[in-house]
């Protein structure tokens, strides 16, 4: 029996009409609409795309939005003036600056530059810190939109097996922690999971997954994930956005895991849409915070 197909893009219009009606009320007290403001550097075409998406949602759920271009060839320091500004800009909510940055600047210090409250990415040390102690002030929106996603399908993951391919700062690891936790945002059924955390250097890798009852593949290589590292009727989600000459694939080899998961995430249209729109929930949370 093949698996059934979690679409991400009806769950996210789903909670973003939910997020549509938490803005209204806010606004409708008396304050200012949430405000995100993305920092696009350079002319990245698949930046450009993604920074554009994030502007339609917004305005979708009733968030202004604001762009803000700089030369590709800006320095950190140019970077980091403007990120000062926005954190001491206090119509803004949220900053979003879009990655990956030009090689010539840093990163991690442009991160790191961004107030911890206005950090809807959830990528500052301060906010990475309190997720790992279980007292979150925002949630991650890549792993957050896997767990919603799981939820909403009625997918438990307290006492279960997950194994996490790949160990980024940005899905992995924030993944795991968020799923070994004694809660989450959306009940103690959405943690206490059991969780192995696989990477390169893992040993017998396909064993290891193959046991799991949730699969949550970021690893970034093409279909990496074959029949054989799946159990049967686990659900597997499927971060990977890979460009190939058969156009975009993910991580997960498609077509044979669905014959063998109970539930699987497609690309396009699995995990990527839940991302923009927890990242627009994280806006929402920025601004109630600015207005206590």
């Amino acid at each position: 029996m093949a698996a059934s197909i979690i679409d991400g893009k009806q769950l996210s219009r789903d909670i973003q009409a939910e997020i549509k009606q938490q803005v209204a009320d806010f606004v409708a007290v008396g304050n200012a609409a949430p405000k995100l403001v993305a920092v696009l550097v350079g002319e990245d075409p698949a930046s450009q795309v993604y920074v554009k998406n994030k502007k339609l949602a917004a305005k979708r759920v009733g968030i202004d939005s604001d762009l803000m271009r700089i030369d590709g060839s800006s320095t950190t320091e140019d970077l980091l003036k403007l990120v000062n500004d926005l954190n001491n800009d206090s119509s803004v909510s949220g900053i979003l600056v879009q990655l990956p940055l030009p090689d010539q600047i840093d990163s991690l210090k442009v991160l790191d530059a961004i107030s911890p409250t206005k950090d809807v990415d959830a990528f500052h040390p301060e906010n990475v810190g309190l997720l790992s102690q279980g007292r979150p002030r925002f949630l991650p929106c890549t792993p957050f939109g896997i767990v919603h996603m799981l939820f909403r399908s009625k997918i438990t993951t307290s006492g279960k097996s997950v194994c996490v391919i790949g160990r980024s700062d940005i899905v992995g690891k924030p993944m795991a922690m968020m799923l070994a936790q004694k809660d989450s945002a959306l009940g103690p059924d959405m943690a206490n999971a059991t969780v192995t955390l696989c990477h390169s250097r893992t040993k017998n890798l396909a064993e290891v997954a193959a046991a799991a009852d949730v699969l949550v593949a970021a690893i970034g290589r093409p279909k990496f994930v074959t029949a054989d590292m799946i159990k049967p009727g686990a659900a597997v989600i499927d971060v990977g956005i890979n460009r190939t000459d058969d156009g975009l694939v993910g991580d997960v080899d498609f077509d044979a895991a669905l014959e063998i998961a109970g539930a699987i995430t497609p690309v396009p249209g699995g995990v990527g849409p839940l991302t923009v729109t927890i990242l627009l929930e994280n806006t929402l949370k920025a601004a109630k915070l600015m207005s206590v």
